[in-house]
């Protein structure tokens, strides 16, 4: 097995179009645009359908690191996988996470399983699979694929499982519809749900936190069933699944380590912490010796049945916000406060993505080794 080393970098940006900062480390030679494998971003959209800042943010980007690797900006698109994850509400700030991967060789005394990080693609869906037993299946199938990408063999060393999804539009239903076929729904915004939901059952599928006899009946239905390192975001710009996985391998030598909790809820805080203190980090003040925190990534959703610990919440019924801009607002600032920042990645919709109404949350820390 080769030995590998993962570099993490959080770069704050000015709006989606900025560039910047990544360009600023590529010239000083703090990242060789060569081994960038995936950019995950914030950017201060709306979450929705129609929230194109998430577009932007890609093509900026592609178009930036298109001359420095020798390609087209469509083909960066094939090399890299970018998952951006609109909206920025309350305290969260604008950000990009830039994860690369080169080889390397083990230094001596060095021990134990650091950070890895593989990467994979679904072959593209019909609208008609989106939300459904066939998204599931072809999900599971590359969550294990980026799984060996990552040297990673035992499921527990998983902490974090990134997925970037498709989305159903108005023309996407009229295509299935054309073929005699119908979609798992025909509105735009709740296939963002059914897409998010069906990928992460792919991932419990492939970990073995559920077993794969599922059916479209399951999905958003069943939420007894889900996955504690999912995090799914849909959008508009593709038709395929692009799936990141984060956890920590005996095969890599990176300075950085990866830890996980799963919330129980919206205002979980001790699940924060235990995150943080899987990476040897505590809430901030941060003040361990020889370790940073990196970035935070976690999911938000507002609870279905309309309540946190027995009290009422207005997130679902609010008709002027909705309640995914509600939740990554809330979680947000708890998370914000409990890491002593706002440019952390928490993701909106948390379908089968941890218990009904909480969701994992994962921390990556920087070693002074």
């Amino acid at each position: 097995m080769r030995t590998t080393s993962v570099g993490v970098f959080r770069i704050a940006t000015t709006g989606p179009g900025d560039v910047s900062g990544l360009m600023d480390l590529i010239v000083s030679g703090a990242i060789d645009p060569n081994s960038i494998l995936a950019i995950l971003g914030k950017t201060e959209g709306n979450g929705g359908v129609n929230d194109f800042t998430r577009e932007y943010a890609v093509a900026a980007l592609c178009t930036a690191l298109a001359p420095k690797l020798g390609l087209s900006a469509p083909d960066v698109e094939q090399r890299i996988a970018f998952v951006m994850s609109g909206g920025t509400e309350g305290v969260l700030s604008p950000h990009i996470t830039v994860f690369t991967r080169s080889e390397a060789e083990r230094p001596a005394g060095l021990s134990g399983k650091r950070l890895s990080i593989g990467m994979a693609h679904t072959r593209d869906f019909l609208p008609e699979e989106l939300g459904r037993a066939a998204q599931i299946a072809e999900t599971a199938k590359a969550v294990q694929t980026a799984m060996a990408d990552a040297g990673i063999n035992d499921p527990a060393d998983v902490h974090f499982v990134q997925i970037k999804c498709p989305l159903l539009t108005s023309e996407r239903v009229a295509a299935a519809n054309a073929r005699g076929n119908t979609t798992a729904t025909t509105s735009a915004y709740s296939s963002m749900a059914y897409s998010r939901g069906a990928s992460a059952l792919g991932v419990a599928v492939a970990l073995g936190e559920i077993g794969s006899d599922l059916g479209d009946e399951d999905v958003l239905r069943r939420y007894d069933l889900f996955s504690k390192v999912a995090s799914t975001s849909s959008g508009i710009e593709l038709m395929h699944n692009v799936v990141i996985v984060l956890g920590n391998s005996g095969a890599s030598v990176s300075a950085c380590v990866i830890g996980h909790a799963v919330m129980e809820d919206a205002i979980d805080a001790a699940a924060v912490v235990s995150a943080l203190n899987s990476v040897g980090l505590g809430a901030a003040p941060q003040t361990t010796a020889g370790r940073a925190l990196i970035n935070i990534f976690a999911k938000a959703e507002a609870s279905p049945d309309g309540s946190v610990r027995g009290f009422r919440h207005t997130m679902l019924e609010d008709t002027d916000i909705s309640s995914t801009r509600h939740a990554r607002a809330a979680v947000g600032g708890l998370i914000a406060g409990l890491a002593g920042t706002g440019a952390i990645y928490v993701s909106g919709g948390a379908e089968h993505q941890g218990p009904a109404g909480g969701g994992p949350v994962a921390a990556i820390a920087r070693l002074s080794d």
